[in-house]
């Protein structure tokens, strides 16, 4: 699919079959995540790394969405948490899958989990969708066409003071030797916040900004498939998304501040001054 930056109805057509194939397959991963949810005795678990885990849910989630998109739109590439990579991205669109994100909320039934799936050409979102199994709440995104949960049109919070905010975070919990560093960001939002949330799953977050339960949110270490999807949403949604530095190139920059647009100059400035740029190895 050749993409243009005319927002033609034709293009928007195609994109729409696009979301409903992303949509199809991420309500088919939600009974993979709720089936081995009630059975767990069948869960295995390998680490990845500390702190760092994959089961064979995230793995058999992952088989069943790709299996699904490649049905429909087997020319597109992709790019996937548990090991389905795209091995060239040039001009072709691809998926960006998270399977199961929140994996150690999910291994001790901690209600935050979900699918998140986004498509993208080169570095520009076209479209996505989180999927809450739990709550069967359908995050959904369509560039230039505004962000949707459960068909109802959803927009950030109108929350103008940072004072006044309630915001989202992820711990660095795979690489301490930034921990220093994060606590000191931690004191300097929650002395000019009226509270922190860290629900373990960052596309949660994300589209809880997007929806107006988050004001904002910020995490160091990211990975793509972590945001891909949500990221639109908030953006759709009329929020704002940019790395520590208030730039655009987010999505494999690993740092991301995340708002509502009207606290963001306040707590990307803080992160920026407290929160090293780049990611220890």
């Amino acid at each position: 699919m050749k993409m243009s930056n005319n927002n033609s109805h034709e293009e928007k057509h195609m994109l729409h079959k696009e979301l409903d194939s992303a949509v199809r397959a991420a309500r088919k991963a939600g009974v993979v995540l709720l089936s081995g949810l009630n059975d767990k005795s069948s869960l295995n678990i390998d680490k990845k790394a500390l702190n760092d885990f994959v089961t064979n849910i995230d793995t058999e989630s992952e088989r069943v969405i790709v299996s699904e998109l490649k049905k429909d739109f087997p020319q597109y590439a992709i790019l996937a948490e548990e090991g389905t990579n795209a091995s060239q991205i040039s001009d072709t669109p691809y998926w960006i899958i998270d399977p199961l994100d929140g994996t150690t909320n999910y291994m001790h039934h901690f209600p935050m989990f979900c699918v998140s799936i986004g498509l993208y050409h080169n570095e520009d979102a076209l479209a996505g969708v989180v999927f809450d199994p739990l709550r069967n709440e359908l995050f959904t995104a369509v560039k230039n066409n505004g962000a949707y949960l459960n068909g109802h049109k959803i927009s950030v919070s109108p929350c103008k003071r940072m004072k006044d905010s309630l915001i989202g975070t992820g711990f660095p919990f795979r690489n301490f030797q930034i921990i220093d560093h994060y606590n000191r960001c931690f004191s300097r939002v929650l002395q000019n916040c009226q509270g922190i949330r860290r629900a373990g799953a960052a596309a949660i977050d994300l589209a809880y900004v997007a929806c107006g339960r988050l004001d904002a949110f910020w995490e160091h270490g990211l990975q793509p498939w972590d945001l891909a999807a949500a990221v639109l949403m908030i953006t759709e949604a009329g929020g704002r998304v940019t790395d520590f530095t208030g730039n655009s190139n987010f999505l494999y920059g690993r740092t991301l501040v995340a708002s509502n647009k009207h606290i963001h100059n306040e707590l990307q400035e803080i992160v920026f001054q407290t929160m090293p740029l780049s990611y220890p190895i």
